[in-house]
């Protein structure tokens, strides 16, 4: 593949200054949205202790010699011990008028944290809380992502006992917040995080999306990578645990080794596909899918061994994966692979957080920033990165495939000019050939007629969805377009229907998907038996949500079949595997005389938005309005 050295140079230019930007921008955002060092801390005195599990408890605790406790400075990192530790502070009165006091350890990867909270004069604990990844997010004092606990109001000092035991890195980042300043905090927090995984998100469908327009399984490897990656972080941070399987410690002991495994996977299948590893060496190639392999064998063997050994032997792989795969980029850049060079600067940044994050787990280095913070900042820099290079290859590949037609058409028009010279010297044999061109083109236009049969069973097939018979949303579409101009040409009514089942995600919880296909098959046949003309067209725009259009209907005569059809479906359950289905929509229900092409979309909105409307305002019910010009 030959690259003009003009738009090498941009190209360059341009990821050098992406990759400072990124770095900049990403720093300076988990640095305004950490705890700020410089307000007070609310707390002093802070000392540790190990202990057998057996050896302190709440009632003894305030009992150990102060000559036993150890001084330690938040955040505390002790590395991996599986000992528990026992940490001692003193808080200042939390009695105020205008709010309350929580206590907020900023680390979600704790396997068991008890606290106990006493009063100076008192030898028994005022309350005491529990929390951590052995307990589902339901049994905490707050369901939150990091574990967070409500001080009592007190005017005095108190003392507070913490207890943790964890197979990681029993790190203890203390935090004593008032609960506006928290509620800022973590608004601020959550924003950033949402801005990243959104990013992350959005990269992952769009590479989807070119899987399926390109069939390259480039795209495909490196939208893996990307949910893979964004799971991760999940994990790190407790939103994993808080929203995705928060009903499953067992798995949450084991998530953060599985979708780190997950990902460095991916990663390696992806440089694969990127990289001509196997023009250059055979045996590199070898490495790097023995590389995946491996990681396939570590998503096995995290469900299987405990944490404490798959965390060590994980951190320990990671830096030399990350190390080999920057030194193959290197090699390879100077092989004059002008992706590997790009490929070796993404590779570089996330090498350098994940061996900050490695060295910082194992307590070999203190740093500023978290080590789940330099994960997310070095894996969305290489993310960036990565993308820019996959256009880059798929924009080279292009170019390859363009000039290769062009190619083609010049040895096609060689072809057509030897054709014409040698009919011209077959012109002896001219009735011979002219019977068999006839001949040809019968048999042409007989395939041409079975492939338009098969192109309209195709077509039709198209239209329906799978799973419930009903017509697809690719149909709505064209469907909704036709009636448009039938409307604005006839200057007739046009409705539209937009209905979705009420809890339609409780229903997946509690009976399963398959439950939730069973529901979703018999309200299309319900809605079927209630729309009889042959104009009016049901369909399935999306998961739970259909769509009916109903040409020459005002916006009453709308409205009566969206509640015969909500009366339909509540008055009829569906019976699944013994069990009753009760079942509710709502709709939303919009109505209007077409002016211009655009109008049929905005009729869409308007309903849409009256559904949402009928959800909000108690569900299984039905909000219409005329649309207004």
């Amino acid at each position: 593949m030959q690259i003009h050295t003009d738009k090498l140079r941009n190209y360059d230019v341009g990821l050098l200054v992406t990759a400072i930007v990124a770095v900049v921008l990403f720093i300076s955002l988990f640095l305004n949205i950490s705890p700020n060092s410089s307000q007070p801390s609310h707390y002093s005195q802070l000392k540790y202790r190990f202990a057998s599990p057996d050896e302190l408890n709440f009632e003894n605790v305030d009992q150990v010699p102060s000559n036993q406790w150890m001084p330690a400075a938040s955040p505390v990192n002790l590395g991996m011990s599986d000992k528990a530790v026992w940490f001692s502070m003193v808080i200042e009165p939390t009695q105020s008028p205008d709010s309350k006091y929580l206590l907020h350890i900023d680390y979600a990867l704790l396997d068991e944290l008890d606290v106990g909270i006493f009063e100076n004069i008192s030898s028994a604990p005022v309350v005491t809380y529990s929390a951590g990844d052995t307990q589902t997010a339901e049994n905490r004092p707050f369901q939150h992502v990091k574990p967070l606990f409500p001080l009592p109001s007190s005017q005095f000092s108190q003392q507070v006992f913490i207890k943790v035991k964890t197979s990681g890195t029993i790190r203890l980042p203390i935090r004593i917040w008032k609960e506006s300043e928290f509620i800022q905090f973590t608004a601020n927090r959550n924003a950033a995080l949402g801005v990243f995984f959104g990013i992350l998100i959005a990269m992952g469908i769009s590479n989807l999306f070119l899987t399926v327009t390109t069939g390259s399984k480039s795209f495909f490897l490196y939208s893996g990578y990307v949910f893979c990656l964004a799971l991760t972080i999940a994990t790190l941070q407790g939103y994993g645990f808080t929203y995705l399987w928060s009903g499953s410690p067992w798995f949450q002991g084991k998530a953060a080794v599985i979708f780190a495994s997950a990902t460095i996977m991916f990663g390696s299948m992806f440089t694969r596909s990127l990289l001509p590893i196997k023009k250059y060496s055979i045996l590199l190639d070898k490495i790097m899918r023995g590389i995946g392999w491996l990681c396939g064998a570590s998503i096995v063997a995290s469900v299987l061994l405990p944490y404490s050994i798959m965390i060590k032997i994980f951190l320990v792989a990671l830096s030399i994966i990350v190390s080999f795969t920057l030194l193959l980029g290197a090699w390879m850049a100077t092989k004059g692979e002008v992706i590997a060079r790009y490929f070796t600067i993404a590779w570089g940044f996330l090498l350098i957080s994940a061996l900050a994050a490695s060295f910082d787990n194992l307590n070999l280095v203190h740093l500023p920033l978290t080590s789940n913070t330099l994960l997310i900042i070095g894996g969305a820099v290489e993310t960036l990165i990565l993308a820019l290079i996959l256009a880059i290859n798929f924009s080279h590949s292009r170019d390859t495939l363009i000039n290769a037609k062009q190619f083609a058409l010049e040895q096609e028009k060689q072809a057509n000019t030897a054709k014409e010279h040698l009919l011209t010297m077959q012109q002896r044999h001219q009735e011979d050939l002219e019977y068999k061109v006839e001949e040809r083109t019968l048999e042409l236009e007989v395939t041409l007629r079975e492939l338009s049969e098969v192109n309209q069973e195709l077509e039709r097939l198209n239209a329906v969805d799978p799973l419930t018979g009903a017509h697809n949303r690719r149909h709505f579409d064209k469907s909704l377009r036709a009636q448009g101009r039938r409307s604005r040409r006839e200057q007739i009514p046009l409705s539209l229907i937009i209905l979705d089942i009420d809890h339609f995600k409780q229903i997946n919880d509690k009976f399963g998907h398959d439950a939730g296909d069973e529901c979703l098959k018999h309200m299309t046949h319900l809605f079927q038996k209630h729309i009889h003309r042959p104009s009016d067209d049901l369909c399935r725009i999306g998961g739970e949500e259909f769509a009916v259009i109903l040409p020459n209907t005002d916006l009453q005569g709308g409205k009566f079949i969206a509640e015969s059809l909500l009366t339909a479906l509540a008055s009829e359950p569906l019976s699944y595997e013994g069990d009753e289905i009760n079942l509710t929509a709502s709709a939303g229900v919009a109505t209007a005389i077409m002016h211009d092409e655009d109008q049929a979309q905005h009729l869409f909105r308007l309903a849409d938005s009256l559904l949402y409307k009928a959800k909000q305002s108690g569900r299984n019910k039905v909000i219409s309005q005329q649309l207004q010009d």
